[in-house]
């Protein structure tokens, strides 16, 4: 205690040089964990607003890079022989989707009609009604699921919806379900259309040909979302007669959290080592402003050892300093970087996304404590060690 107490008073007998000796410090921690809070927030509130995708559902398309597309173009004849042939495929329903102007009564809007199916590759539950059945999907009904946005904008007054008729072009459909709102900021992330009706009714009304844009799958298991993946494309290659050059991309909730993750760790790990790079300077500071210490003190640390002070506690007194120094700054920039970040992630990132997303207290932690600890390791021991080697005798006579 008695060492902490005379580490303070040398410090705050300094005060200006003690104050820019720490700010590097506190700069490098700042910014590192500031990054480290919002790359978290960033991350956590993309992939909540992926939260509206199954677990267990994927997408396929025609891979785009490849030479001929259309060697490699998807009927709905082949959706229906994976579904029918593929083990562990549950549910299938082509992709797409066709801008109609939609009526309801007295309300008019655009919107997109898309195809859906019995379990359908979206999770939000329903405010209203139901979703659709096999008998919907086998006699083509002229049915419509609708989507939250939808139901605001078409019936302003509000109630139960369903059993009502709205007109989508051409064709008229008796709504059976209300979509709840999902999750959205400022960013609007949605995976399917606004006015949903049955895939077969879609592909009555308003494919031309039999050729779709894509196609999605829902599987039993979701632990072998890949192998499934693997066992559609094969099953698609062979439909196609296996031809050279035939090739397709499939997309499911697990590829993109992790492309997001990795891109937001990535940007971490930058900032990190730019952030380290800083943190190295402010050390050299530190370990300058010892030294500097050591010689202004030169004659004390003699009279200290002349009375009987021992090496090691001359050695703790001057490691005590460093460490104090490196503690200061590096707690500082945690509390500068925390408040940052969780600022920005209360009043940017959450409206932008809709998603709340923890701060990672514990993770901005441990890495302001292993910032001071390495600091002070790697800078404060060399002064402290200077110090404690001097020879009291030629101490006492420095000037």
């Amino acid at each position: 205690m008695l060492y902490l107490e005379e580490a303070w008073r040398v410090l705050f007998a300094n005060k200006v040089r003690s104050l820019l000796t720490i700010t590097g410090l506190v700069i490098g921690t700042s910014a590192v964990i500031a990054i480290q809070v919002l790359g978290a927030s960033m991350a956590g509130a993309v992939n909540g607003a992926l939260g509206s995708l199954t677990d267990n559902s994927f997408v396929i398309f025609p891979d785009a890079r490849q030479r001929n597309v259309t060697n490699s173009a998807i009927h709905l004849s082949d959706i229906s022989a994976v579904a029918s042939s593929v083990p562990g495929v549950i549910d299938s329903t082509p992709l797409g989707g066709t801008s109609e102007l939609v009526r309801a009564g007295h309300q008019t809007a655009r919107y997109a009609v898309s195809p859906d199916t019995v379990n359908s590759l979206v999770n939000l539950p329903l405010e209203y009604g139901r979703k659709f059945t096999t008998g919907d999907l086998s006699t083509a009904a002229n049915v419509m699921v609708i989507s939250h946005d939808a139901y605001k904008r078409l019936y302003p007054a509000g109630g139960d919806p369903t059993g009502t008729s709205i007109y989508a072009g051409a064709y008229r459909y008796v709504v059976i379900g209300v979509l709840t709102a999902p999750k959205r900021g400022f960013i609007n992330v949605q995976f399917d259309g606004d006015l949903l009706i049955p895939w077969t009714t879609y592909a009555r009304q308003f494919l031309s040909g039999s050729t779709v844009d894509g196609a999605g799958f829902v599987v039993d298991d979701a632990n072998r979302l890949s192998e499934i993946e693997v066992a559609t494309i094969a099953k698609l290659r062979e439909l196609h007669g296996n031809a050279a050059g035939i090739s397709y991309q499939t997309g499911d909730k697990a590829q993109l959290t992790k492309g997001i993750n990795n891109i937001f760790g990535a940007l971490t790990v930058i900032v990190g080592l730019i952030g380290l790079v800083s943190l190295v300077v402010a050390g050299i500071g530190i370990m300058n402003i010892m030294l500097v210490s050591v010689a202004e003190r030169t004659r004390e640390i003699g009279i200290r050892k002349a009375i009987g002070a021992r090496r090691n506690q001359i050695l703790w007194q001057f490691f005590l300093e460093a460490a104090l120094l490196c503690g200061t700054g590096c707690m500082s920039g945690l509390a500068i970087g925390l408040s940052l970040g969780a600022f920005v992630n209360a009043f940017f990132i959450v409206k932008l996304t809709g998603t709340v997303t923890p701060v990672p207290w514990l993770q901005a932690g441990v890495i302001a404590v292993s910032f001071a600890a390495f600091v002070t390791f790697a800078f404060g021991t060399y002064p402290a060690l200077r110090a404690a080697s001097l020879d009291p005798i030629e101490a006492l006579r420095y000037e």
